[in-house]
């Protein structure tokens, strides 16, 4: 599985998770929810996610691996 579908999966299984909590335990639980759609939110200007960095130290690789800079000869 690559960086992107682990991240997707990760993100959906801590709504998910939040929201069975929130129903069963205590509506507290909603707050994390909203740091899960917040934390995306701003991975989609930014392009930098805490998960990803996690992901990737646990070995995940890029679906797409950005393309290398051409570095100009002199």
């Amino acid at each position: 599985m690559n960086l992107e579908r682990s991240l997707r999966l990760l993100a959906g299984m801590m709504i998910l998770f939040s929201l069975a909590l929130a129903h069963w335990v205590s509506q507290r639980w909603l707050w994390l929810t909203a740091f899960v759609g917040l934390n995306l939110l701003q991975s989609a200007f930014t392009n930098w996610c805490p998960a990803m960095s996690i992901l990737r130290s646990l070995g995940l690789k890029d679906a797409c691996p950005a393309p290398e800079k051409k570095r100009l000869l002199p």
